[in-house]
């Protein structure tokens, strides 16, 4: 980023600060994909709040960002064992921020595991989670009961550029790997499991590549979408898996599990849009298939009559080449520090929120002064 765009950016973040002032701002840890353009972001949730720690998505951390936040913030280890125990959840937010007000910022669901123990154990106060993706989002909405208020900006028609975009690079960084080793998608029919707002991106541009597509989701709504916009879609998953040279994961849930991957075609190359512990059941994959790694970020499965190749170890293959979508992100981040300030307010009960309408306006009046250039 050249530094009159990061001026830029900062400029805006500064403008959308200045009218979600946060009163009192409370304390806040952030979980984030640390990417070149992040270091802004974070400093506008520093502004919004007294920010704590920073938490990277492991699979998603440039160096240089990293070295930059923590110039003025903490960065600490993140894996999903660590909120999956409530007591080490617990000892995790009293060691950096006992006995105050703390908001928690997540990608992907981390906190919900120990929700109820941070509420009701913490020495301060968890005034509530800001959840940016669809895959944390349904993981706080499945809970037959919140603890605290989750703003969740996953649905937010201000994310929706962003969940085109990050589709669209899925496929560039799909077809880059694949030609990497002398291979293209063309010839290769695709199966794209999940079509929901990234499934249905990816779905369009293979298409418009001239690939063969075919859809499975097990939402007959999402199966009727599909179906109306031209894919053809799956009656039999296993008929399609042994069918499909391409397979793109989509789902924010498991899309296969370990008895699937047998069914798949020789040579059928396997790509997701999001980590592998939660797009695919690897570790009950038989132990009678070998991995051997053929190609940076590409390794093959082998058994007796039996291969496919897996790329970037079955995490979200857009991360090998940047996931950039361009200022979009900023509209979703811009969001992010407003439901900081909807939490810091208070009066929000216990559930699943989205932020105003009204403030999604000035989010986008705002970014459109400053990117629509």
């Amino acid at each position: 980023m050249e530094a009159f765009e990061r001026a830029r950016l900062d400029s805006y973040f500064a403008r959308i600060n200045s009218h979600f002032v946060t009163p009192g701002p409370p304390a806040a840890v952030l979980i984030t994909h640390l990417l070149a353009d992040r270091p802004s972001f974070v400093r506008a949730v520093g502004t919004a709040s007294h920010l704590l720690a920073v938490l990277p998505k492991p699979k998603s951390v440039d160096p240089h960002a990293r070295r930059e936040v923590e110039r003025h913030t903490p960065c600490e280890t993140l894996t999903r064992s660590l909120f999956e125990d409530p007591d080490a959840a617990l000892d995790f937010v009293e060691t950096r921020a006992a006995g105050q007000e703390l908001v928690l910022l997540d990608v992907g669901g981390y906190f919900a595991p120990s929700l109820d123990v941070l509420c009701g154990s913490f020495s301060g106060r968890i005034l509530g989670v800001v959840e940016d993706t669809e895959n944390g989002h349904r993981r706080y909405a499945d809970r037959d009961k919140l603890p605290c208020p989750v703003i969740s900006v996953a649905r937010s028609p201000l994310k929706d550029p962003e969940d085109f975009l990050v589709g669209q690079s899925v496929v560039f960084s799909t077809e880059a790997l694949m030609r990497a080793r002398g291979d293209i998608m063309h010839g290769r029919p695709a199966l794209v499991i999940g079509f929901g707002k990234l499934g249905s991106s990816i779905a369009r541009l293979l298409h418009a590549k001239g690939v063969q597509v075919t859809v499975h989701d097990i939402d007959p709504v999402r199966r009727a979408q599909a179906l109306s916009q031209g894919f053809t879609v799956a009656r039999d998953r296993d008929a399609a898996l042994h069918g499909a040279g391409l397979v793109l994961c989509a789902t924010g849930s498991v899309s296969l599990r370990g008895e699937d991957f047998s069914a798949l075609r020789n040579g059928a190359y396997v790509a997701t849009v999001t980590s592998s512990e939660d797009e695919l059941d690897l570790e009950r994959l038989p132990d009678v298939y070998t991995r051997t790694v053929t190609d940076d970020h590409i390794t093959r499965y082998q058994t007796t009559g039996h291969y496919f190749y897996l790329l970037n170890g079955g995490n979200a293959v857009n991360f090998l080449h940047g996931a950039s979508v361009g200022p979009f992100i900023f509209l979703v981040q811009a969001e992010i520090l407003a439901g900081i300030r909807s939490l810091a307010r208070g009066g929000l009960g216990s559930g699943m929120h989205e932020v105003a309408s009204e403030d999604r306006t000035v989010i986008a009046d705002a970014w459109l002064n400053y990117f629509n250039r």
